[in-house]
């Protein structure tokens, strides 16, 4: 039922170089959704001759406070989408690298685990595309994109004068308010042309707190002004810091944003229990995490002084190298 209707794709840019991207790509029809759904390709000097029955992201507002040089220039928008993620993955080779889709109302979100999810307004859900030459790497992105929005949104309260609003990481890809999830990352790519192609996608509860809370929500607890977090800002200041660091992380390695990644997460310290079932019997020991690996997993010490590689396994952790441990909070 969902996709009896077109989705509708606002064509957006920066510069005149966008702008002239996004005319060659609706008249070529170059944009198409998987499955078959139906496309209505138009420009962003367009959107005036519409009406919407709430109010629309406001691409003026987004490109005005966007400062980069790659990143977020090439707009996608749509007010109601399946997916951000699938319109970036399924149109990869015909975006730029660094385009962004962004969508007001999102009915088929992705996640880990094949999950999926309606996303209504006040979610801000958006993905962008870039290209990566060292497969070896590619696995600790999510974690550079993590940061960005953390530090997107000590911006936006620096700017504004906002209280702090203090979002922290959950490894691997979960974002958490007072112990709520607020957020997710997911990054997919694909191997071509001697090029990893990542599709980086974002979920962020900017102004609706359902069904755990939101950053208005805490926002409004801290502040007796009627101040809000405003989507377009969160993705632009997003986009200026993810350039940022994302130079850092490719020119200079992870191991330099490895400080600030440990103040933004949750686990520094945190002490779990490692169940190994042996025959008949259940055997505990305690680990404590020390930070990630090299190659991007967990790493915890146990109180023996044996070292323990954990990797995600749902909402859990899994010991790689038996598979009868689990990690348990």
């Amino acid at each position: 039922m969902e996709t009896s209707s077109p989705s509708t794709l606002f064509l957006c840019g920066k510069s005149s170089a966008e702008i002239e991207i996004a005319k060659s790509m609706k008249i070529n029809d170059a944009l198409k959704l998987p499955g078959a759904g139906q496309v209505s390709t138009l420009l962003q000097s367009e959107i005036n001759n519409f009406r919407f029955d709430e109010e629309p992201f406001n691409v003026d507002l987004f490109m005005n406070s966007l400062s980069t040089n790659r990143f977020g220039r090439f707009l996608v928008w749509s007010p109601r989408l399946p997916s951000t993620h699938d319109v970036v993955s399924h149109n990869f080779c015909e975006l730029p690298i660094g385009a962004v889709c962004v969508a007001d109302v999102q009915f088929k979100g992705r996640g880990r685990s094949k999950n999926a999810w309606e996303s209504p307004r006040g979610c801000l859900m958006y993905s962008f595309t870039l290209q990566m030459d060292d497969g070896k790497i590619v696995p600790l992105v999510q974690y550079v994109v993590s940061l960005a929005v953390t530090e997107a949104i000590k911006d936006v309260c620096d700017r504004n004068g906002f209280p702090y609003i203090d979002v922290r990481i959950k490894w691997p890809n979960d974002l958490y308010l007072n112990g709520l999830k607020v957020g997710g990352i997911l990054c997919t790519s694909t191997y071509k042309s001697k090029k990893f192609n990542v599709s980086s996608g974002i979920g962020l509860n900017v102004g609706n707190e359902k069904p755990t809370t939101c950053l208005n929500a805490v926002l409004k607890e801290l502040s007796t002004s009627s101040n809000e977090f405003i989507r377009e800002d969160v993705m632009a200041a997003f986009f200026n810091k993810f350039e940022m660091l994302y130079d850092i992380f490719v020119n200079q390695g992870f191991q330099t944003l490895e400080e600030l990644y440990y103040r933004t997460w949750l686990h520094s310290g945190q002490r779990v229990i490692v169940q190994e079932k042996n025959e008949d019997r259940v055997v505990e020991n305690v680990v404590t995490i020390q930070g990630l690996t090299s190659s991007g997993y967990l790493l915890a010490i146990g109180d023996d002084n044996q070292m323990y590689e954990l990797h995600p396994d749902g909402n859990r952790f899994s010991h790689p190298h038996k598979a009868a441990k689990e990690l348990v909070s």
